[in-house]
């Protein structure tokens, strides 16, 4: 296997290989080139969609019917025969939410659709050459568990819990009826989230389709106070060429950052042993910014796909603008821009982020928070790098939210010591979110202990070192500063 040339490496897919001459020239892996062929013509699927396949001119089954076909078409072209797993899986969990208990029906999804997914995780990368020269069809089968999921407990809400026993927000996104087996194949495979997501509450994507999207999306708010006299109709183009170019340029910024800098820097001979600290802490930094592009890119993409459908309109801002970041997994500004662990996590992937909020923070009566990250731990895969981040991310947020709660309020006094403040924890909360994502990116453990040593496990040593040492405020003493209140708060609701 060491011996096969470089160029090897972007053939070996179970995907189609058409695209193979393409992928030479540009020196990327095959499967990528798949996956971002897929997308486009998802693009240009998605505006067809909207404006030949409308719900005014179309009946919601034929809509059912074209978004599932060519999302199957997708799934085959990239994955190949994998892809008989994620319909293994669809098919597995049809089944249960027709047959089982509605008591149980969300139960049984969940541990099926789980169990079905780490199986896959482990034997793709620990029974197949730890992953390396193997498609990696678990993206699509991450997303089919979130939906499956988040549909077998919004089904158990609708039909098997009292109304005064559900939140307001579990209460709003209830199934009342089962779904057709059309309407299972559709919202689970449709092109427009089957390849890169996210995930989406069945409610939003059959309004969707039988075309009460938008208009469901204002009357939650009272658009005559945004001075609107009838209901108007949004268009997503400005919002999908917006996020097109911010895609443009994540592409670009991966095609030359990211080959500049790859992660593998990060176990040289010249980073591990030469370089000095500072310069270890600023180089890391920049080689996890370069591994960001990616993410940017194709979370973004997949926005557009969906706004480009129609999907995706969330309300109408203070300002009275038309918002179409219902559907968006991140928010590249408070990103690069954040001034604490939360805040950062706030903003990145934030669909899956919901979804643990809603099938297991507010369902478990024991640890919500250990739970939660296991949950995650497990869904994101068994690499090892995974679980070094999780663990190392506990702690830098625990540390991260003892500091603020004791001196922020030192730095409230006036806008030049609030300025001074921000930037520090700017610059901290980016070395922290740099050295504490470092694994996940990495994935295996000798590389990352590799790096943790040459960085004298600092980040470790020091959030030890506060939640150890470092009192907690009193609930009393922090309710004289109710920003810092609601925002400790929110992480623990």
């Amino acid at each position: 296997m060491a011996t096969e040339p470089p160029s090897s490496l972007s053939y070996r897919t179970t995907g189609s290989t058409c695209l193979h001459p393409l992928s030479q020239l540009l020196g990327i892996p095959l499967d990528q080139v798949n996956f971002v062929a897929c997308q486009l013509v998802a693009l240009f699927a998605a505006f067809w969609f909207r404006i030949y396949l409308s719900p005014g001119k179309t009946s919601p089954e034929a809509r059912h019917a074209f978004a599932t076909i060519f999302g199957i078409y997708f799934v085959i072209f990239c994955f190949g025969w994998y892809s008989v797993h994620l319909f293994v899986l669809v098919l597995m969990c049809y089944g249960i939410m027709v047959t089982a208990s509605i008591s149980n029906i969300h139960r049984y999804s969940f541990f099926v659709a789980m169990g079905y997914l780490t199986i896959c995780h482990i034997s793709r990368i620990y029974i197949f050459h730890y992953g390396i020269l193997t498609t990696d069809f678990s993206g699509p089968l991450m997303i089919v568990t979130q939906k499956i999921t988040t549909l077998a407990f919004q089904i158990h809400d609708g039909l098997g819990q009292r109304a005064e026993d559900l939140s307001a927000e579990q209460h709003r996104l209830a199934v009342k009826v089962k779904p057709s087996f059309l309407e299972y194949l559709s919202y689970l495979l449709n092109f427009m989230s089957v390849i890169a997501g996210p995930c989406n509450n069945f409610k939003d994507y059959i309004a969707f389709i039988e075309g009460r999207h938008t208009h469901m999306k204002l009357l939650e708010v009272n658009w005559k106070q945004k001075d609107f006299h009838s209901l108007p109709e949004p268009s997503p183009t400005g919002a999908v060429i917006r996020k097109l170019c911010m895609t443009l340029v994540s592409l670009l910024l991966f095609l030359t950052l990211t080959k500049t800098f790859p992660v593998t820097c990060l176990v040289d001979d010249w980073f591990v042993h030469k370089a000095n600290f500072p310069t270890r802490l600023c180089y890391l930094y920049v080689v996890m910014q370069a591994s960001k592009p990616k993410y940017y890119f194709a979370w973004t993409l997949a926005d557009a796909v969906n706004n480009a459908a129609g999907f995706g309109f969330s309300g109408v801002d203070k300002n009275g603008n038309f918002c179409w970041d219902l559907l968006s997994n991140l928010n590249i500004w408070k990103i690069e821009t954040a001034t604490s662990f939360k805040m950062y996590l706030e903003n990145w992937n934030i669909q899956t982020a919901t979804w643990l909020k809603r099938v297991c923070y507010e369902r478990v009566p024991w640890y919500p928070t250990v739970l939660t990250f296991i949950l995650s731990a497990l869904w994101h895969g068994v690499y090892p790098g995974y679980y070094f981040t999780f663990l190392t991310g506990t702690l830098v947020t625990l540390a991260a939210r003892t500091v603020r709660n004791n001196y922020r309020h030192y730095f409230l006094s006036s806008k030049a010591l609030k300025f001074v403040y921000d930037l520090v924890t700017w610059a901290v909360t980016q070395l922290a979110v740099s050295y504490t994502v470092a694994p996940f990116v990495m994935l295996a453990v000798e590389p990352t202990i590799s790096l943790y040593k040459s960085m004298y496990f600092y980040l470790h040593i020091v959030s030890l070192l506060i939640i150890l040492f470092l009192p907690v405020r009193p609930q009393a003493h922090i309710q004289r500063w109710p920003q810092t209140l609601n925002s400790v708060k929110k992480k623990t609701d």
